[in-house]
């Protein structure tokens, strides 16, 4: 299990590949601007609501279903990502 400052530092590489992602569709394909804004606003608010969770956690295992979380937010960016590929 990840400790809280690694798991900071992922959550917020992962928002910022998500936004790097979705300007670099923007900007070559503009007929998909409005999926990937939507997209870019939640991984924010992801991000804010995980952020938030981390320093409400009082023990292991909450911290452990935030990872769980945080690890199936991935799949879905990954996933959401592809669907704009398309």
């Amino acid at each position: 299990m990840a400790n809280k400052r690694t798991l900071k530092r992922n959550i917020n590489e992962m928002v910022f590949d998500v936004v790097e992602e979705c300007f670099f569709f923007e900007m070559t394909a503009p007929e998909k601007a409005k999926k990937s804004a939507k997209l870019i606003d939640e991984a924010a608010d992801f991000q804010d609501e995980m952020l938030s969770k981390m320093n409400r956690a009082k023990g292991k295992a909450e911290f452990s279903n935030i990872v769980k979380e945080v690890e199936q937010k991935a799949a879905y960016f990954v996933k959401a990502l592809n669907d704009l590929n398309k």
